[in-house]
């Protein structure tokens, strides 16, 4: 299991899956996201400007995401991609076609699409995302 915030499929989460097929002989690879989760809740640049000003642990409330204090920020932070997303059933396509076509996986290796439904505790597949991770 690799796990990361918002399930993505990351530069390092595909390090970690060539290295499980590879040397441990994994042969399926699952996508699961779930709902409800907070990389819903801001955008890059959103994290980007809170970090700018601060590094303190920020707050929200009616009115978005805002620092308590703002003092020591630093701009590093526009050169990390923090994988935020909009639509859960998209970001699961999406970081199976990623996987799916990534040169250093197999394409004998499936890639399948879920999330977990946070309110029901059912694993719900992404069918699409099925469809495009299907081994060749």
């Amino acid at each position: 299991m690799i796990r990361n915030a918002g399930g993505r499929a990351s530069d390092d989460a595909i390090r970690s899956l060539v290295i499980s097929y590879k040397l441990l002989g994994t042969k399926e690879f699952f996508v699961i996201h779930h709902s409800d989760c907070g990389m819903q809740l801001f955008t890059d640049p959103i994290i980007r400007n809170l970090l700018s000003k601060s590094l303190k642990t920020a707050t929200i409330d009616s009115n978005g995401w805002r620092n308590l204090e703002e003092s020591g920020g630093s701009d590093e932070a526009k050169f990390i991609p923090f994988l935020t997303f909009e639509n859960l059933e998209q970001s699961v396509i999406d970081d199976v076609k990623r996987i799916r076509n990534h040169p250093l996986i197999p394409k004998d290796i499936p890639v399948y699409g879920y999330y977990y439904d946070v309110k029901t505790g059912k694993l719900v597949e992404v069918k699409e995302a099925t469809k495009i991770g299907r081994a060749s």
